[in-house]
């Protein structure tokens, strides 16, 4: 059992939390002006580890033939054999429970809402198959963690969540065009649609770094809230700064990067910003 989860979370790269996790501890603390309560925040971290699991499963599975045609992926669990179908589904029961569950001990509006979250973080790996901006919808599902902690500890659906939310669906989109560079000749292989493969690997680039000014538009929105500051603005423009280096590290004619610039940097994007939120918040 220890042994197939093992192979689960290496799947899924559960490491990969980095990006949405932080901006639902952000959101958490903006939303209680302060430190939120510990048992609030614990939930928070249970639901956000169900989510992200069983989307990630949701993925895998469906995902399966495809990953098998393309070099990158055809060691993933499924294609390689490592794992079945029916022990993946098992751990995706598990996992949308573990989210419902952890909804129900939030509060009801976080518990009616949990399977509409389900429903979006799911579609995502239906989009590539019928439209090439499956992007930005990814960005849109993980959007849902700085609005679900919003209504984690408020029981409410803010503007400033809203606006948080925005921000993450332009970083999202922005540095999942770039990996998705990675993926042109797969995606031609199996039909599927990608800004990439629509409009070549210059251009997606352009649009990447469009998504992402975007991205420090929305952030700057956030200074509204009347919990945030100096330290948060000056945040911003380390944000803003991560980015340009982020783009700079990536070339059409050059991807050896893509790798470091998705995980590392975008990585430190979002660990960063929670963490001057939190000083900035507890400041105060």
């Amino acid at each position: 059992m220890l042994a197939k989860l093992k192979i689960i979370f290496s799947d899924i790269k559960i490491q990969h939390t980095v990006f949405a996790l932080p901006f639902a501890v952000m959101s958490a603390f903006l939303a209680a002006e302060g430190l939120p309560e510990w048992k609030t925040l614990g939930w928070i971290l249970v639901a956000m580890f169900g989510a992200r699991n069983s989307a990630m499963a949701f993925n895998r599975m469906v995902d399966a033939k495809l990953d098998a045609n393309n070099p990158r992926t055809s060691n993933r669990a499924l294609p390689a054999g490592k794992l079945t179908l029916t022990q993946y589904a098992v751990f995706l029961v598990l996992s949308s429970a573990l989210l419902i569950g952890a909804s129900y001990m939030l509060n009801p509006l976080a518990f009616y809402l949990s399977p509409v979250a389900l429903a979006i973080v799911f579609f995502y790996s239906i989009t590539k198959r019928f439209t090439v901006w499956s992007h930005i919808y990814l960005g849109f599902a993980l959007a849902c963690a700085p609005v679900g902690a919003w209504v984690a500890v408020k029981e409410e659906i803010s503007l400033v969540s809203l606006i948080l939310g925005a921000a993450v669906v332009f970083w999202l989109t922005g540095f999942d065009i770039i990996y998705s560079c990675l993926d042109v000749e797969a995606d031609h292989k199996s039909d599927l649609y990608s800004i990439p493969r629509r409009f070549g690997v210059d251009r997606a680039l352009k649009i990447a770094y469009g998504t992402h000014a975007l991205m420090i538009f929305f952030l700057l929105g956030v200074l509204w809230h009347p919990a945030v500051g100096v330290l948060y603005g000056i945040g911003v423009i380390a944000v803003a700064g991560l980015l340009v280096y982020e783009h700079s590290l990536v070339k059409s004619d050059d991807l050896s990067k893509v790798n470091f610039a998705f995980f590392n940097v975008n990585g430190m994007i979002g660990i960063g910003l929670m963490c001057v939120v939190i000083a900035d918040v507890i400041w105060v």
